[in-house]
């Protein structure tokens, strides 16, 4: 498991937080990770931590007329934002191809999960995945945070990269190259973009690292530019090929084996 950017105490209080989630409810985690800035790669030294879990009941809690609720949500603090959903719910997500859910799993940062569970749910995901709805929510991601925070002359450096991830998600899978890495690392090394538009993106990067979650600087022209010509140029999507490849019966089987216990 990768524990980048989370430190050896952190790891141990999302540990016991999950336990606590476990004796509470009287259910098993499955899998918990990261899910934000610091699954991104760009955390600031001061960013919270976003824990999302997958998790199971007992088989009884499956054998009722009306379905319980499928959410479990800590209360939010100053440094931690735990929640997760339950098995069958992660499955039919999966089904319906739910980009977030997709990410989820591609999350660097994986503090618990039940490997063999993961690995069969992971082995799944490329049969699942679809690329125009992943095209669609990652351009709709970018669109709304642009006009939600970069419209002034003054911004949160922090939400450039809320904008950027998603519009070089976009880019990713409307290259054909199917699921978008999480770090945004990964996807900024495989984006064709001018040298000078990566080196702001590089510097801008290493500023966010340093600095505090709510620090805001100047608007950068050049950055500023090409996030606005993406979000027009994403207007009017591409063709893109729907081939998925999934078996809801393997997905039927997955739930069987794992309310069971037999995973």
């Amino acid at each position: 498991m990768s524990y980048s950017g989370v430190d050896a105490a952190m790891r141990e209080r999302v540990r016991q937080q999950l336990k606590e989630v476990e004796q509470r409810y009287g259910v098993r985690v499955l899998y918990a990770c990261e899910s934000g800035s610091r699954g991104w790669g760009f955390a600031s030294p001061d960013s919270d931590y976003d824990v999302r879990f997958l998790y199971v009941h007992p088989p009884e809690w499956y054998l009722r007329v009306e379905a319980p609720r499928d959410v479990i949500e800590l209360p939010i603090d100053d440094e931690l934002d735990v929640s997760g959903w339950e098995w069958r719910k992660a499955l039919g997500l999966l089904k319906s191809a739910n980009p977030t859910l997709i990410e989820w799993l591609d999350s660097p940062v994986v503090y618990q999960q039940d490997d063999a569970t993961v690995c069969a749910l992971k082995a799944e995901m490329p049969k699942w995945f679809s690329a125009v709805r992943a095209r669609w929510h990652y351009y709709s991601m970018a669109r709304r945070n642009f006009h939600s925070y970069l419209q002034g002359d003054e911004v949160r450096l922090k939400k450039y990269f809320y904008v950027l991830r998603p519009l070089l998600a976009v880019r990713w899978v409307e290259a054909g190259k199917g699921v978008p890495p999480m770090r945004f690392a990964e996807l900024l090394a495989g984006s064709e973009l001018d040298a000078q538009l990566r080196q702001e993106i590089a510097e801008l990067l290493a500023r966010k690292q340093r600095a505090g979650e709510a620090e805001y600087g100047q608007r950068l022209p050049r950055l500023h530019a090409f996030i606005a010509a993406e979000i027009e140029r994403g207007t009017i999507p591409p063709a893109l090929p729907e081939s998925r490849e999934g078996d809801v019966r393997t997905l039927d089987a997955m739930l069987y084996r794992t309310v069971m216990g037999q995973m």
